[in-house]
């Protein structure tokens, strides 16, 4: 595939970061990848699996020649790595992000940033419960959305081609508002992790069920809420502070829904219960349809394991 940079800069080496940096090595889109991270262990991790032409702690020093810079760090973390390298940015630089949460990182990394470069936040919609360098996969967008959100007045030639990256990492691209994309994944992502942490949080502090039957029993339905509880903490706490307003609405819209659903229980009203269980049913034949996830026994997950 042609080259679209000549220097790309990946800040934050976790699991998006390493896989767009398998994905820019494999299409050759890059004739340089520069990768930085904090951790000096990470860095080195990165250095052995060959993530990158150049490694350093410095955030500042990797974006110096870059076409393009990609920060993919915990969303809490955008606007101090915002401060660090704006001063080290060359115009007409793209800047982007990968953060779940929009209008938090755009009213942190936006007050930094230079005018002389395009300011372009993104959020590919996809990823597993690990973490690290080692995570990532060439693969992990293919199929998957990718949802940017420019800025009122943002460079068209700028938007263009970063939709063609992600369409050349795989992705299908969408651009969104900021406060609609908060809100959409509040329900499709957020709240149900955040359900997830809690009913698996749950059953570690019931005193009746040990620890050792809580693994034996693990029927589908539990094991699968473990997957999700297993995401990293660190960017699932900032998720939550950074798109709280959010999360709140839907989680007391939730909260409604599911008092409907106990009195529905509790009185023995079958054709209520019958109703939900049909309609949510449906819900999950759409995203099959739709290509956002298989049909095949336990998920796809055996056939579809990237390792």
């Amino acid at each position: 595939m042609a080259q679209q940079f000549e220097t790309i800069a990946l800040v934050g080496i976790g699991l998006i970061g390493s896989s767009i940096a398998r994905e820019v090595r494999e299409k050759q889109l890059a004739g340089t990848i520069v990768v930085s991270t904090r951790s000096a262990a990470t860095l080195n991790r990165a250095r052995e699996l060959g993530l990158g032409d150049r490694y350093t702690l410095s955030a500042a020093e990797a974006v110096k020649d870059a076409d393009l810079v990609v920060v993919s760090v915990p969303v809490g973390a955008s606007g101090a790595v915002a401060a660090e390298i704006a001063a080290h940015l060359k115009p007409g630089t793209i800047v982007t992000d990968v953060g779940s949460t929009k209008g938090s990182v755009i009213a942190q990394m936006a007050p930094h940033l230079p005018n002389t470069v395009h300011f372009i936040p993104g959020h590919p919609i996809a990823g597993t419960e690990h973490s690290g360098p080692d995570a990532g996969f060439v693969g992990l967008f293919r199929g998957r959305w990718c949802i940017l959100t420019p800025p009122v007045g943002a460079d068209e030639e700028a938007i263009a081609k970063l939709r063609l990256f992600w369409e050349t990492l795989g992705s299908m691209v969408d651009e969104m508002d900021p406060e609609h994309h908060d809100k959409v994944l509040a329900i499709v992502s957020h709240v149900p992790h955040i359900i997830a942490y809690n009913i698996v949080g749950t059953a570690d502090d019931l005193e009746t069920v040990t620890e050792s039957e809580v693994i034996k029993y693990s029927a589908s339905g539990f094991r699968d809420f473990t997957r999700l509880a297993a995401s990293d903490p660190t960017m699932w706490r900032d998720v939550c502070l950074h798109n709280k307003d959010a999360i709140l609405e839907m989680l007391a819209r939730f909260s409604e829904d599911l008092a409907y659903l106990q009195r529905a229980i509790r009185w023995g009203d079958g054709d209520k219960l019958f109703d939900l269980f049909t309609r949510t049913r449906a819900i999950r034949r759409s995203i099959i349809q739709a290509g956002q996830d298989t049909a095949m026994p336990d998920f796809g997950r055996h056939a579809m394991d990237p390792k």
